[in-house]
């Protein structure tokens, strides 16, 4: 996924599904390391109730974080690996 360049605008907003998906919600947000940008979570908003059974990291206000390293693709939908989210 290295190289290929989508808008933050354009990532808002789109269904995040495991490869066998299982719908986890939409995203909401994305953290990031500012002094190298690097991509951290993407935060989940409406999450679903089969995100409770995966062990992530929530925010301050509760809402769930999905590893940036764990998606696979990025088209219609975000694509997660589930094995990197456990």
């Amino acid at each position: 996924m290295q190289g290929d360049k989508i808008s933050f605008r354009d990532l808002l907003g789109k269904m995040v599904v495991t490869r066998e998906g299982k719908r986890l919600g939409f995203v909401k947000d994305v953290t990031f390391e500012t002094k190298i940008g690097e991509l951290i979570n993407i935060v989940l908003k409406d999450a679903t109730p089969y995100v409770k059974n995966l062990n992530l990291e929530r925010t301050s206000s509760k809402d769930f974080l999905v590893p940036f390293a764990s998606i696979i693709a990025i088209g219609d939908f975000v694509v997660v690996s589930e094995e990197d989210l456990i």
